[in-house]
């Protein structure tokens, strides 16, 4: 038997996966350009779930994802916790758009109340062919929201993001477009948080317009048994600035694919992220950030403590293209394993077509410092203060980036209850 007649037995038994896992499934019915749900449902149902034999998914296994079966659901049994004071609160449930406030010198609409040229930025920067989980989320999404913050505008209290899941067992896609048009400034706060199995599968769009400031603090706070899939896809025009912050305190997998598209001079491009693990639980971070113009920079600084039989991933990618000389681009991944079951896989990488650039990438993973411990012990500090203590100096980098001071004390009260730190 060839190797074509092998494939073309494994065919079927690697598309009904996919085909299986979206049984319960209803199509959605925005009025985008309906090519794109076109091509979405083609995608689907001709490709499989990745596996670890596609270079992107190399370290992290979505059979028990796979397995799952999943619903949506309109259902909302209690009101949400909002994290911070700011009045300005956008939530979703179970993937269902439940509030949308009234913020001046902000455009805030549902997908479905937006006219056919709005609708033309779905997918305009986010690749369909190649991602299933595009796919899912274009095909499957009821609604999603666009927030236009107008030209020259300013906002000073954070824009919240609450997403909540109630249910086990749910589906939940939703698609967020953000534009930060000519001059103004704006700060999102983003919080994943909910309880049973399910899959959140949010896909964010970002356009930067001309000197706009967006910056976005992200913080992933799901349970043992949720996985959480998402992309957020951003395009940057000329001295624009752009800065995220993404923290992972808990869930069973979580990948985040974050692309940046830097087409345009004199832009600014900053990503941060800590991830803490538990026993059983994978971080995947993948970022791709594509300089395509000159005299640009870009910081990508990532952190891990990982304990128990944890794995983790961190994959990103710089590209400097032949147009795009006098590019700054740096690149650090430092992590911490507490046990001997822990895992890291780092790949740092840089792909530089053009001679005039300041670039470096590095990757460290080892062990916490038992001389510095012991020097701690020495001091009167407990054992576990004392690892408490290191372990919040190694992240210290990246929460540093966080200026709101209201969600850096919520992190470090949500660290002390997730590990039970006593300092």
């Amino acid at each position: 038997m060839n190797s074509q007649q092998l494939d073309e037995m494994e065919m079927p038994t690697q598309t009904s996966k996919l085909n299986q896992f979206r049984t319960n499934f209803k199509e959605g019915n925005l009025s985008f350009d309906p090519s794109l749900r076109i091509l979405s449902r083609s995608v689907l149902e001709n490709s499989d779930f990745p596996t670890t034999r596609n270079e992107s998914w190399k370290y992290t296994r979505l059979t028990k994802l796979s397995q799952l079966s999943l619903t949506t659901t309109e259902k909302i049994n209690s009101p949400i916790s909002v994290p911070l004071k700011s009045p300005y609160v956008i939530s979703i449930v179970n993937g269902n758009i439940i509030d949308l406030p009234t913020i001046q010198g902000v455009s805030i609409s549902r997908l479905s109340d937006c006219s056919e040229k709005q609708l033309e930025l779905v997918c305009k920067n986010v690749s369909i062919e190649n991602d299933v989980f595009h796919a899912l989320n274009t095909l499957y999404i009821k609604d999603g929201i666009l927030i236009e913050i107008q030209e020259n505008q300013q906002i000073n209290d954070a824009i919240q993001l609450i997403f909540e899941t109630q249910e086990s067992s749910i589906f939940c896609p939703i698609r967020i477009i953000i534009v930060g048009k000519k001059s103004s400034k704006a700060h999102f706060f983003q919080h994943f948080s909910g309880k049973g199995t399910g899959l959140t599968l949010p896909v964010f769009e970002y356009f930067i317009e001309q000197n706009a400031h967006l910056s976005l603090d992200k913080i992933q706070l799901e349970n043992d048994e949720s996985f959480h899939i998402s992309t957020d896809q951003v395009y940057q025009e000329r001295d624009s600035f752009f800065k995220i912050n993404t923290i992972t305190l808990s869930g069973k997998l979580i990948r985040n694919n974050l692309n940046i598209l830097v087409n345009g001079e004199n832009c600014e491009t900053n990503l941060n992220g800590t991830y803490l693990l538990g026993d059983g639980q994978l971080v995947d971070n993948h970022t791709v950030v594509d300089h395509l113009k000159p005299n640009c920079n870009s910081n990508e600084l990532y952190k891990g403590v990982l304990n128990g039989k944890s794995i983790g991933v961190f994959n990103g990618k710089v590209f400097v293209r032949p147009d795009a000389q006098k590019i700054n681009a740096f690149q650090s991944n430092a992590n911490v394993l507490l046990s001997e079951d822990a895992s890291m896989n780092s790949k740092p990488e840089l792909e530089i077509y053009a001679d005039d650039v300041k670039c470096s990438h590095g990757s460290t993973t080892g062990q916490m410092d038992e001389e510095a411990i012991f020097y701690l012990r020495t001091r009167g500090i407990s054992d576990r203060s004392a690892r408490a203590l290191m372990t919040q100096a190694f992240i210290g980098d990246v929460l540093n980036q966080i200026e709101n001071e209201e969600i850096v004390d919520y992190v470090q009260s949500k660290l002390v209850e997730l590990h039970d730190w006593v300092i």
